[in-house]
């Protein structure tokens, strides 16, 4: 069996990523299959499958068995860049995390209320019913608590924050499990108020309503770590 040359893979790992800058592609597009990329790039097969692995463990592209390889969502940004699963902390590591959502998050929704266009504020209001219903409904909002968050971070104007959120999409399913569920209502009422102020492009009470979520996150946190 052939072996791949040393430092190959990574090269043309640059070159697919020039690629896919090239022609436009977004997350979600499909890469050009696997034989018209190693008659573009000039390269064997094995080594084509190794720099695509190596793109897909630096969250760049997602391959799928049967389908083809695509660009990944957030590409470029790995699912947990910090490293937070290996803080076996996590009562400690939530409370820090709120503690760089509130330098972050508020002054976020102010921009989102400036910025958004008419199409992000109807996602922002569509992923707020969505995560309001699935909690009423016992079901697990983690998902959809964290796409809102996202949504309101790519309605900023902003390059950086929808970035930051990747350091920070972890803390909603961890704030759900440390505080046992306890946020339901809390989380209702003031993701409704985030969503309503950015929708009347009110800065202020975007950036309190945001406030306020995080409060009700911090106190209830800071019981359960004082019951533990």
């Amino acid at each position: 069996m052939a072996q791949t040359e040393p430092g190959l893979p990574e090269r043309l790992s640059a070159k697919i990523i020039q690629l896919i800058l090239d022609e436009g592609l977004g997350q979600g597009d499909r890469l050009p299959n696997e034989a018209v990329l190693v008659e573009r790039l000039g390269a064997g097969r094995s080594s084509v499958r190794e720099a695509m692995k190596l793109l897909q463990s630096r969250n760049i592209v997602r391959i799928k068995q049967g389908s083809g390889t695509y660009v990944a969502s957030n590409p470029g940004v790995a699912d947990d860049p910090l490293g937070f699963t290996f803080i076996e902390d996590k009562r400690r590591l939530a409370s820090d995390l709120l503690e760089v959502r509130f330098m972050i998050e508020p002054e976020m929704a102010r921009m989102a209320a400036k910025h958004a266009t008419d199409a992000q504020v109807t996602r922002i209001v569509e992923l707020c019913d969505e995560s309001e219903r699935l909690a009423e409904a016992g079901a697990d909002y983690a998902d959809a608590d964290t796409a809102f968050h996202n949504a309101i971070a790519e309605s900023c104007g902003n390059l950086v924050m929808p970035r930051l959120m990747a350091v920070l999409k972890s803390s909603v399913p961890l704030f759900i499990d440390v505080t046992g569920k306890k946020l339901v209502a809390e989380t209702i009422r003031t993701h409704r108020g985030v969503a309503d102020a950015i929708a009347a492009h009110d800065g202020t009470a975007a950036h309190d309503a945001m406030f306020l979520h995080l409060v009700y996150n911090r106190n209830v946190i800071n019981h359960e770590t004082a019951q533990a």
